[in-house]
């Protein structure tokens, strides 16, 4: 027993050394990627390729610290069709060629959104046949034509609720399509890759609300009806003391119909100027949602939207708000960094985790008709 304890001993503490030398980061400590690992889980963020080509820290932190990339903008209709039949992939295979050269996963974003369609789109008056056949036609060319096998997950649906409410959004597709549009993608994404994992996407819907108890009936219905639908996408685009207290609960309601669950676009802000206990604030809310997200056994990760608060979406948006990432202007890491160190450093938080590279099961896993897929994130 004494030569037992002390291989054990022994073994514990090379590890420790192992995690405690491993590679000096840029900003210091064990990267997030491999803490999130630990714990079954990858975290991510989205990411800009011209970012990429001329900011070197920005590049730097975005390979180092994350295990999956979301593609930020440049896999939107406005940028991969800018016109009818003519497609231009080169900056998405740009920011993909990065992933896969940094042993990262990539997650495309989005299929069929409200925002960021060509005019030739939004403005083309089209019937439902013909407006049928063009989204058939750019799901199968951009998911089984082009990036095929390179995708783990695609957001399939983005923001099809309205902003406030349960009431489906009156977008192109529902106008022209009906409801049916929403299945009806699902399932041609899914003939296009039968092995990415296809989510629907949306903000406002961490708690308990109108529109997540209306996106659950929808998700509900659409696996009653054989519909491939995997996951949900959970934005969280939040603000200083606004994580829900229900957020655990809300989650596990959808993992309990077999689905996974994902928090995809995670920013905090912060009305500014930012002072020092607004972002301490902020560290323990990016804790919490980590936390959150390790509490619910079937949440395969989270991914920040964005890497420094110099390319941060919100201020643009939000005019008064802002220092919503992890890393501040200068790409220097904040409390926040250190939240989500310390929180993934911790072991046995939560529910069983939840391996991203292990075959799916449950409801969500295999509709009726479809085939289970090899393997999600």
């Amino acid at each position: 027993m004494a030569i037992g304890a002390g291989l054990l001993l022994f073994v514990l503490l090379a590890a420790v050394a192992v995690r405690a030398t491993a590679v000096p980061t840029q900003a210091g400590g064990v990267p997030l990627r491999d803490l999130a690992a630990d714990h079954g889980i990858r975290i991510g963020a989205a990411a800009n390729p011209y970012l990429l080509e001329k900011n070197r820290e920005y590049r730097s932190l975005l390979g180092e610290q994350y295990g999956s990339l979301t593609a930020e903008n440049v896999m939107k209709w406005d940028t991969v069709q800018p016109e009818r039949g003519v497609y231009d992939f080169s900056h998405a295979d740009a920011l993909v060629d990065f992933a896969e050269k940094n042993g990262q996963k990539m997650r495309g974003h989005t299929l069929l959104w409200h925002n960021q369609n060509p005019e030739w789109l939004s403005d083309g008056d089209f019937g439902p046949d013909e407006l049928r056949s063009i989204m058939h036609d750019h799901i199968r060319t951009v998911v089984g034509g082009h990036f095929k096998g390179r995708m783990y997950a695609w957001d399939v649906i983005n923001e099809p609720f309205r902003d406030n409410g349960g009431e489906l959004r009156r977008n192109l597709w529902l106008r022209t399509l009906g409801e049916g549009y929403i299945a009806d993608a699902l399932r041609t994404a899914h003939a296009a890759d039968p092995d990415a994992r296809l989510y629907i996407n949306d903000f406002s819907i961490e708690g308990r609300n109108a529109k997540s108890d209306a996106l659950y009936a929808l998700a509900e219905s659409l696996l009653e009806q054989g519909v491939p639908l995997h996951g949900i996408g959970f934005q969280s685009h939040l603000s200083v003391g606004d994580v829900p207290g229900d957020m655990v609960e809300n989650m596990r309601r959808f993992t309990d119909l077999g689905l996974e669950v994902t928090i995809t676009e995670l920013d905090i802000s912060i009305d500014m100027p930012a002072r020092e206990a607004e972002l301490r604030a902020q560290a323990d809310d990016y804790r919490t949602v980590v936390r959150n997200c390790l509490k619910v056994s079937r949440c395969t990760g989270v991914t920040v939207w964005g890497v420094g608060d110099a390319d941060s979406w919100i201020p643009s948006w939000f005019p008064g708000q802002g220092a919503a990432l992890p890393f501040d202007q200068d790409y220097s890491p904040k409390l926040a960094f250190g939240a989500l160190q310390e929180e993934l450093s911790k072991a046995g938080i939560g529910g069983t985790p939840f391996s991203p590279d292990a075959a799916p099961s449950g409801p969500g896993a295999a509709p009726t008709g479809y085939g289970t897929p090899a393997q999600h994130d």
